[in-house]
């Protein structure tokens, strides 16, 4: 059975950062990313959609730049889940918030450094200021795609859903986005 693919790999005149696709989200976070129609889904919604079907595969065949983009972002949910599964006490929403916004502006590895854990499958940016504009736009999705996924976990009150957090060990393609 195949892995789920982006919808998004199809979409025409989406720019590309080394053969990454930088697609339009909607957030309420200023930064570099372009914003998308709030009526349609985005690279977010789709990345929480396919999350868990997704992080049982081992292999996922690329079949487009925003396949790489939906990896990174399924490879960061992973980590978020590790991080709040971490914590001592069970956090509230709150401290996840925090934690994981923390996670999201963090410095971390882009396609081209020498400690992204999955070079072999990314192009790096063609220049400074592409590798620049990548770690940005990268930094903006991460918050809003952690902030989203705090919504998702503490939906039903104050404790992290237990189905989401039976995640936090799995990892997508055995791969992890930390060093």
């Amino acid at each position: 059975m195949p892995a789920y693919h982006s919808s998004f790999n199809e979409e025409a005149d989406v720019r590309q950062v080394g053969n990454m696709s930088i697609l339009p989200i909607k957030t309420k976070f200023r930064g570099v990313a372009p914003f998308a129609d709030p009526s349609q889904p985005d690279i977010i919604d789709e990345t929480l959609d396919l999350f868990r079907a997704n992080s049982l595969f081992r292999n996922f065949e690329i079949k487009g730049p925003a396949d790489r983009t939906l990896i990174v972002l399924i490879l960061f949910i992973s980590d978020c889940l590790a991080k709040i599964g971490s914590i001592r006490s069970t956090p509230n929403k709150i401290e996840a918030t925090k934690s994981l916004n923390t996670l999201s502006v963090d410095s971390f590895p882009i396609p081209g450094d020498a400690n992204f854990n999955l070079n072999a499958h990314y192009a790096p940016a063609a220049s400074r200021a592409d590798a620049e504009f990548l770690r940005s736009y990268l930094t903006h999705v991460r918050q809003e795609l952690s902030l989203r996924l705090v919504n998702i976990l503490y939906a039903d009150g104050d404790i992290p859903n237990k189905w989401w957090m039976s995640f936090q060990k799995r990892r997508f393609m055995n791969r992890s986005l930390g060093a």
